[in-house]
């Protein structure tokens, strides 16, 4: 896309647990692989899960299933969820609330700190978990009651809850219409989006049918497998096998995930909904009409003609009334915009995974935003022969029946079709992620921040973060990945922090190797936390600071440039090539540190920094309640604090510098120096009363082991070759001067 459709929505965010996957992305790459997570279980697995013996030895049972991983496991704690309501909530609403978690943290964004409304739209499964455990301990459920216990297994609650759990303020819907469910729940998101009731909208669905690993018996001329097998489109297509799992998309009208700098994973160029009404030969089959009428205005809204579409994400269940139906009316709706053939892919994700009732829509979404997002098409599984009934010569499609990279010169471009038992139809239109702008070549060190409520859920945090980086290898910038953990995550009290320079040390550390790690007793973000700001003295300048901060932050740049100008017009003096120099221009910058190095040009450059960098801290939020300056460090400080007007305390220091500069220094007769001295500070009174020097005096305390000592520049000198005959490593300090001591009464008056 050239220009920025205001009616396109973009995908910022994907989650889900799938069967052979904990991920989104690890979704992504078994598809790649051409994994089938559909799973051929042994008669000891079936005897484990409790399916008789008569059963299993049946002709029609099938040892087959789309398993999702530990569906019982739950961080309850995450959200304040007590044990026994955790017990009595339906597994599919549990886990779609770890979903709905991270799909925010997947996007970027820690949804307390959006500004703006955010809507859930997403849909559930049957509850199976009351019928088949919660019932088994009637004791419990009398004891929580009947409503709690509609409360925690009703569908109904499914969004309401995601909402008050995250905290959420938008449009809170919960939608039901069978498999369609939740790409229904992605197009009424889309709505919401454009018609500005929400800024971010949440979608999805969550199917958890089994808690066993067990099969199902088939029955002839019903919609399930003879074989365990999903082979849609396949001559030998003869029913789907049911799956369990929960997905959701995190959705952002895409001019504003740009102007935000979101990571785009694929554009909604348009998407419809609607129902096939009575035609079609019962209540539970599909009809021609509705499905190519709903594909044909997804197309119409997203403003691109049926030829520019390059695969197509079928509903695909397998079924041998389904896929003759669904390409049938695909094909039609092309055919009202094209007569080519044999240019779309089609394939389906449910040869993989399964069928996944109220969450396969949005995981058939997931599939073909990476599709246009990678130009990878996975395989279609099991697909040999075509089935003759769905005339795919004369068609616009073929399967996609081999991994095989995407096809066309234009953008690439995607369909999504879902559709309900009932007749609702959904289908979305994806285009591919705009192009991103270029990032630097190199990172510096950066600071990774985890945080978890616990300290096993910080050790997961941090396993899963090191994964994420090792999986991803270059394609990630370290400093997207830290300011990501810093401004698009919550903040718990259990935290770890590491510095790395590359993906590599970051991994270590955040495995063990390396690294700074504590755990707090409660959040940096608590408001009761108080920060103080120090403000440095005179030696602490160098040709070249803050240059970096000028280029990349616009309100330490307008301060810095503020109170520089003012130096120029009370000191005649531009400080700003000095400050500024880079430091890779040797010579440059030699000179820049000579001029630095005199105290009228010192204290200005310092107290201009340090102004600045004041001022940034608080365009963070970082606001302190004390203050202490050591030196010019401290008229920072005071003005800061309301005792000056900032261009009276230019003047001021502008004097200070100019009035100190006219005292002797460096060579010249006359000039003092100052030397840090690490002793205690009776000791340091003791060496110079012993000492030979004559003038030397204490200047500062700056901790109970470290002195410093000012005076004439030669007698210094001796004091450092006393003190080093004793084997105690002085220090001379980067000074004009002997602040802080009697060399500056000529200046008091």
């Amino acid at each position: 896309m050239s220009e920025i459709d205001p009616n396109a929505i973009a995908i910022i965010g994907m989650a889900g647990r799938f069967p052979g996957a904990k991920s989104a992305s690890e979704l992504w790459r078994n598809l790649l692989a051409g994994i089938e997570s559909i799973e051929r279980l042994d008669d000891a697995a079936l005897e484990a899960a409790g399916v008789p013996e008569a059963l299993r030895r049946s002709p029609n049972y099938v040892p087959a299933c789309a398993y999702l991983e530990d569906p019982d496991r739950f961080d309850a704690a995450l959200f304040q969820i007590a044990p026994r309501e955790a017990e009595l909530l339906d597994p599919q609403q549990r886990v779609f609330l770890e979903v709905a978690w991270e799909a925010f943290e997947n996007a970027g964004h820690d949804p307390a700190r959006f500004e703006g409304p955010i809507g859930v739209f997403a849909g559930a499964g049957k509850n199976h978990y009351a019928a088949r455990v919660l019932s088994r301990n009637p004791a419990f459920l009398r004891a929580m009651g009947p409503v709690a216990e509609t409360i925690s297994g009703e569908k109904d609650f499914l969004a309401t809850r995601v909402s008050y759990k995250l905290d959420l303020k938008g449009p809170s819907v919960s939608v039901q219409t069978a498999c369609s469910t939740s790409l229904v729940a992605v197009h009424l998101a889309v709505q919401s989006l454009l018609s500005h009731e929400c800024d971010m909208a949440l979608a999805g669905g969550s199917s958890i049918s089994s808690f066993q690993r067990e099969g199902y018996t088939f029955i002839d001329g019903g919609i399930f497998s003879p074989d365990g097998h999903l082979r849609a489109f396949d001559a030998k297509a003869a029913g789907q096998v049911g799956g369990s799992g929960s997905a959701a998309v995190l959705l952002r009208r895409l001019e504003d995930a740009i102007d935000e700098g979101d990571d785009v994973r694929a554009v909604i160029l348009g998407s419809a909904l609607n129902n096939d009404g009575s035609a079609k030969v019962s209540f539970n089959a599909p009809g021609v009409e509705g499905q190519a009428s709903v594909v044909a205005e997804a197309l119409e809204v997203a403003g691109v003609e049926p030829d520019s579409i390059g695969y197509v994400e079928c509903h695909g269940t397998g079924t041998r009334l389904g896929d003759p139906i669904e390409i049938a009316a695909l094909t039609q709706a092309f055919r009202a915009g094209t007569a080519r053939k044999g240019f779309c892919a089609i394939g389906s994700v449910k040869t993989n995974v399964g069928h996944l009732d109220a969450a396969s829509g949005v995981t058939g979404l997931i599939k073909a935003a990476n599709i246009v997002r990678f130009g990878e098409i996975p395989a279609s599984l099991h697909f040999e022969t075509p089935n003759p009934e769905l005339g795919l010569e004369e068609s616009p499609f073929f399967v996609a029946a081999e991994r095989a990279g995407f096809q066309g010169t234009g953008p690439r471009r995607a369909g999504v079709s879902s559709f309900g038992m009932g007749g609702t139809n959904a289908h979305a239109v994806l285009e591919e992620p705009p192009a991103r702008a270029a990032r630097g070549a190199a990172d510096p060190r950066r600071l990774l921040v985890v945080s978890a409520r616990s300290e096993a859920g910080l050790e997961r945090a941090c396993v899963n973060l090191a994964g994420r980086l090792e999986e991803a290898g270059d394609s990630l910038s370290l400093a997207d990945v830290a300011y990501t953990l810093q401004v698009g995550r919550r903040g718990f009290d259990h935290r770890r922090a590491v510095v790395a320079a590359d993906p590599g040390e970051a991994i270590e550390a955040l495995r063990g190797g390396g690294g700074v790690r504590g755990v707090l007793e409660r959040s940096v973000l608590d408001a009761g936390r108080r920060v103080a700001f120090l403000f440095s003295g005179q030696g602490s300048q160098y040709a070249g600071m803050t240059r970096d901060l000028h280029g990349r932050f616009e309100v330490f740049r307008e301060e810095l440039d503020r109170v520089l100008a003012l130096f120029r017009e009370a000191a005649g003096v531009d400080l700003a090539p000095w400050i500024l120099v880079d430091p890779s221009d040797e010579a440059a910058a030699a000179a820049a540190g000579e001029e630095l190095a005199r105290t009228q040009n010192t204290q200005p450059a310092l107290f201009a920094v340090e102004w600045a960098l004041a001022k940034l801290y608080g365009s963070f939020g970082i606001e302190p309640v004390a203050m202490l300056g050591h030196s010019i460090g401290e008229y920072v400080a005071a003005t800061l604090a309301g005792v000056f007007e900032l261009e009276d305390a230019v003047r001021l220091v502008a004097a200070r510098g100019r009035w100190i500069g006219s005292l002797p220094s460096g060579a010249e007769e006359g000039a003092g120096a100052m030397l840090a001295v690490p002793l205690p500070l009776v000791e340091v009174e003791r060496a110079i009363a012993e000492s030979a020097q004559a003038g030397l005096e204490i200047a500062v305390v700056n901790a109970p082991e470290l002195v410093v000592v000012g005076g004439p520049a030669d007698a210094l000198e001796g004091l450092r070759k006393e003190l080093r005959g004793r084997k105690v490593a002085a220090r001379k300090l980067v000074t004009s001067h002997a602040f802080h001591t009697s060399m500056m009464d000529p200046i008091l008056d």
